[in-house]
């Protein structure tokens, strides 16, 4: 299994866990023998020293057992939770390594549910099967050797039972490995199903759809129990089946036994040693049983997990990739085409430059293809055809980290953590002061309304920032972006949620960080970018016009089409009111 290359760190440790696990069965496996000495001495001798000297033997086997056994196991846990724990560390580093593309095409909670239950699988097998499948593994080979060597003849009777709970093992096993797998699927949906619908509680509670949503869980739990069922009633019949062949095994070693003591050819203190084994084996058999069982389920889930691990990410640093510095802000598109799906172009031959400081404004219908040119320039996606440059270098021969620490994005959907004000803004730059924090917020016109709460900028803002307004939710946004202090700004109707007082008053703080950068900025209000450098005016993933804005009310084209309908529409409204 890949799991094992996890192990190679902590070979040492490993090494020293294992001879301190096989001592502690080795002095186990001793113990029967002691009590075979202990009886005889008794029964058989009478000698009262000897039966002193093998309880005081085995008192030391006992309190040796437990030491080495102890070491052994806490060792060996300590490993395995060691193992789940960088597991669980690479697999997140991975997926935050992983394109948008991945995540555009997966549920959310799926790859939560790989990240939390299918590691906690791993977990439990790795962990609490270990030093359990090592140690049972030892005590039945030991027990069967020494069950040889103290009555060959009742030794054939565990054989006959042996592969016939093997057979058992074999059968029962793939078929629980099998709904262990279905388990774990069935979990990852309906943690898919709850994590959509709590994750977009606003829209279920607006639209009233808390029943279905229920429902529609509850459809998913109903599957989940119906396997999980299943499961439990072939692992139940299975350890039903066993331990009926296995008591059935030793009430006829007890019957055999007992007529070999009668006839001479077998002591008392070797039928409880036998008996002591007989059991040994007995509990090392359901204990790998339960090993397999536990296997079986991490084998499905470490599948699922390294199935995720070989995920390439679509957009990769070039192994020649150099650090993007000293950024001054001019930006070109060469003959750049783009699509999500083959043969669906959503941008097609785009062709433009712009200057250090230049705001360049993206206008069209939607689906025109504005909100992709912009996940672009962070190279979110990379071109199927042409080349995007800063300052003249190839967006793609620089690291992906360098490119955007360049850029700050204002998305229409602002994404929020679910922790204090503060701590969203100082995520723009991680090293800023309080004073640095506090600074930006009075920029973005964001600072009255913090300190207007009980908890100021300590305030938490709830999960993805439901507590906050949505034109709350976006000055803070803005507040992170300015205290970037970006070369690169992107602006997706960064205003869209604040009313006229509000924008107004975040315009001024955005055109003063706009004299600092380049800008890109996609609005639909035709009015807030009437000083913009350049328009692009886009329509089915084309440039159709590119000008000023009066240069295109004068072309007469669709920039004229699109601001006469928006300036009537403004024009009722006010009549209106």
């Amino acid at each position: 299994m890949k799991i094992l290359a996890y192990v190679k760190p902590y070979k040492k440790k490993l090494i020293v866990a294992l001879i301190a696990s096989v001592l502690a069965t080795l002095v186990w496996l001793a113990v029967p023998l002691g009590l075979r000495e202990l009886l005889d001495a008794v029964f058989d001798d009478g000698d009262m020293a000897l039966l002193n000297r093998v309880t005081g033997v085995l008192i030391g086997l006992f309190i040796s057992q437990a030491l080495l056994g102890f070491w052994g196991s806490y060792s060996l846990d300590w490993i395995g939770e060691k193992i789940v724990a960088d597991l669980r560390k690479n697999l997140y580093e991975h997926l935050n390594r992983l394109s948008l593309k991945f995540y555009s095409n997966q549920r959310l909670g799926e790859i939560t549910s790989r990240l939390t239950n299918d590691v906690a699988a791993i977990r439990d097998a790795v962990t609490g099967t270990l030093s359990e499948g090592l140690t049972q593994s030892i005590n039945l080979v030991g027990s069967v050797v020494l069950m040889v060597y103290l009555n060959w003849r009742l030794s054939l009777i565990i054989f006959v039972t042996v592969p016939v709970i093997t057979l058992a093992v074999r059968y029962f096993g793939q078929l629980i490995r099998k709904l262990s797998r279905d388990v774990q699927d069935r979990l990852a949906d309906t943690t898919a199903i709850a994590e959509e619908a709590l994750g977009a509680i606003e829209s279920v509670k607006s639209f009233a759809r808390e029943p279905y949503e229920v429902g529609r869980y509850n459809t998913g739990v109903d599957t989940l129990f119906d396997t999980a069922r299943k499961k439990v009633l072939f692992s139940n019949l299975f350890w039903s089946s066993v331990g009926v062949v296995f008591m059935s095994t030793m009430i006829v070693i007890f019957w055999y036994g007992g007529t070999e003591v009668l006839a001479g050819r077998l002591s008392a203190g070797d039928l409880v040693a036998f008996i002591f084994f007989a059991f040994n084996i007995g509990r090392s058999m359901g204990g790998m049983s339960r090993v397999y069982t536990v296997f079986s389920s991490a084998v499905g889930a470490s599948e699922r997990i390294f199935g995720l691990m070989e995920e390439q990410p679509d957009v990769e640093d070039h192994p020649d990739a150099v650090e993007l510095r000293d950024v001054k802000g001019a930006v070109s598109f060469e003959d750049v085409s783009f699509h999500y799906e083959e043969n669906q172009p959503v941008l097609r031959d785009i062709n433009f430059s712009c200057k250090p400081g230049d705001i360049v404004a993206l206008v069209g219908p939607s689906g025109a293809g504005k909100t992709t040119l912009l996940k672009l320039i962070p190279r979110f996606y990379d071109v199927q055809k042409g080349t995007i440059r800063f300052d003249g270098t190839d967006i793609s021969t620089v690291t992906q980290q360098s490119l955007r620490n360049q850029i700050a994005i204002v998305p229409q959907d602002i994404q929020l953590f679910g922790s204090t004000i503060r701590e969203n803004i100082r995520y723009g730059r991680l090293d800023a002061t309080d004073r640095e924090v506090e600074d930006a917020a009075k920029f973005a016109q964001a600072h009255d309304f913090i300190m207007e709460h009980p908890d100021g900028y300590e305030a938490m803002v709830g999960e993805r920032g439901i507590k906050l307004s949505g034109g709350q939710r976006q000055r803070v946004a803005i507040a992170r972006a300015i205290l970037k202090n970006p070369n690169i700004l992107l602006l997706d109707e960064a205003t869209s949620s604040l009313d006229s007082e509000s924008e107004a008053a975040v315009q001024l703080a955005l055109n003063h960080l706009m004299k600092s950068c380049t800008t890109f900025v996609i609005a639909h209000r035709l009015s807030t970018i009437q000083n913009a450098t350049t328009i692009l005016v886009m329509d089915n993933g084309r440039i159709l016009e590119k000008g000023t804005h009066q240069q295109l009310l004068e072309q007469n084209g669709l920039y004229r089409r699109l601001y006469d309908i928006q300036f009537h529409k403004e024009t009722v409204t006010d009549n209106e009111i």
